[in-house]
């Protein structure tokens, strides 16, 4: 594919200053969002082990505990987010010297991650029922992980008990691979399912730079932007979703669609949607590749059909050998009636039904038809970017398709968030209002997260409200004093971007 236009050009600055300093920063931030995750991460009731240790007694069963954990995972929270600005800070200009620095900031911040409980979210524990749904031959998109007698123990949520799972006959094979190495024990099972992860994060580090590459974009900015994103670890690397991965090979197959070798592309993409569905959308755009630049209509629909045919050809053989067929799109809405306050959808949606309230109509039905409206508008905005656009911009028109799915729904998780980074990335996020943009952005589902998903213990004192309240002021006021008062940062969200002097990095 031909190279694109950069959307910005990096200008001309000195090599980096002193980049270590943010990478031990980070190191700490996540560190101490490992000492967190030993108080309020979440921890199985089948975890023995780990229950009986006396640190982790203390740091659960004691107020005292229990408040120093949410300390230090906010603190180390928003740490890490400092390091990762003053990162992109040092890193002056983005020169070739700076990629060993990033590879070294990623290891450093992953690996007290990857050794923490899970934080921010329990779906690793609804991946270790489902692969016991799966393993006890039951059809995961028929019967929901209720079906297994000790799932409260495993640690799955009881909201999703019944329904059937969303995911892809890949992902129901990991899943059930790793319950039958580990026999089902939480502890090891999540240590197989981080293995995944980082696995997926791994081929984001080799592919995004490649992308970028392509696109006449830097690829060590782009490399910070995405993988060295504090929001990429706490998603991929500390909650343990399976996006890692699912993402990791759609942008392994998009870059081999790109460089002309569609089949192999195809197969990639294929085994991510495998794992979550939502990459389908890949396809149309790798069959644009496929055809060419410059190719006819018919020409266009052919690879069309060609890239369909194969795709679904692919998964018609997996639903086949595990004998579920094609019943993950019937489990597709799953979390679809879902909203939540912060996406302009749901918010928009949340002040119709009020004001429908009020006037005496049934104001969640009119929601809920707002909602399908919505849904239908991200159709016709996927279909504007397969049909119309450069051929050299492919990459980006797919990141507007990916970005319509994201925003025009009314659930937004932060994880969504992250599927759209790289894509951006890799095709050029200026150094205006879009990174502006992009930092605000994570620093508000940092805090989000901090807040939302804690592992409290119910019988004391000090209430799930309380730590919620306590991590919200904490990280939030570190937030504000990463915007208006901390001389070093705040100037990264008042004006365009210029590399300090040598004696004002500290």
């Amino acid at each position: 594919m031909p190279a694109q236009v950069p959307l910005t050009q990096v200008e001309t600055q000195p090599g980096p200053n002193r980049p270590n300093v943010a990478v031990v920063q980070g190191f700490v931030g996540s560190l101490l969002m490992w000492m967190g995750s030993l108080g309020v991460g979440w921890l199985s009731l089948a975890s023995a082990e780990l229950r009986r240790n006396p640190v982790i007694i203390w740091l659960r069963f004691e107020p005292a505990g229990a408040v120093l954990s949410v300390l230090l995972l906010a603190l180390g929270g928003m740490l890490l987010i400092r390091a990762w600005l003053r990162l992109g800070q040092r890193l002056n200009g983005w020169s070739d010297d700076t990629r060993p620095y990033l590879l070294k900031a990623i290891v450093a911040w992953t690996i007290p991650l990857a050794a923490a409980l899970p934080l921010f979210s329990r779906d690793v524990f609804a991946y270790i029922a489902q692969g016991q749904v799966m393993v006890a031959k039951l059809n995961p998109y028929v019967d929901g992980y209720s079906q297994i007698s000790n799932y409260l123990q495993i640690g799955a949520d009881d909201l999703w008990a019944q329904s059937p799972t969303p995911y892809g006959p890949v992902f129901l094979w990991i899943e059930e691979g790793i319950v039958r190495i580990t026999g089902g024990h939480p502890d090891t099972s999540i240590i197989l399912f981080r293995v995944v992860a980082l696995a997926g994060v791994a081929l984001c580090v080799y592919f995004v730079p490649k992308l970028a590459e392509l696109h006449s974009i830097n690829a060590n900015r782009a490399l910070w932007l995405t993988v060295a994103n504090p929001l990429f670890l706490i998603n991929f690397v500390a909650a343990i979703h399976n996006d890692s991965l699912m993402i990791g090979l759609a942008l392994a197959g998009l870059y081999l669609a790109a460089t002309r070798r569609p089949l192999l592309g195809i197969l990639l993409i294929t085994l991510s949607v495998g794992i979550k569905p939502i990459t389908l959308i890949f396809l149309p755009f790798v069959g644009l590749m496929w055809a060419g630049k410059g190719a006819s209509w018919p020409r266009r629909f052919l690879y069309w059909f060609l890239t369909a045919g194969l795709s679904l050809g692919i998964l018609w053989v997996m639903g086949y050998v595990n004998t579920f067929g094609f019943g993950w799109v019937g489990a597709l809405s799953t979390p679809g009636s879902v909203w939540i306050w912060y996406a302009p959808i749901g918010f928009m949606g949340l002040v119709i039904a009020t004001l429908g309230d009020a006037v005496g109509l049934s104001g969640w039905d009119i929601a809920n038809w707002f909602h399908t409206l919505a849904r239908l508008a991200s159709l016709v905005i996927i279909a504007f970017q397969i049909f119309h656009g450069d051929h050299s911009r492919l990459v980006r028109r797919l990141a507007f398709a990916f970005a319509a799915i994201v925003l025009l729904s009314p659930m937004i998780q932060s994880w969504y968030v992250v599927w759209l980074i790289p894509l951006f990335a890799v095709t050029g996020i200026r150094d205006d209002w879009q990174v502006k943009f992009l930092y605000f952005t994570v620093a508000f589902f940092m805090v989000y997260a901090i807040t939302d998903q804690l592992d409290i213990f119910p019988y004391f004192d000090f209430s799930l409200m309380m730590a919620r309240q306590v991590a919200a002021v904490v990280a939030l006021g570190f937030a504000l004093y990463l915007v208006f008062v901390d001389r070093s940062t705040k100037i990264l969200f008042r004006k365009r971007y210029r590399p300090l002097e040598p004696g004002q990095l500290h």
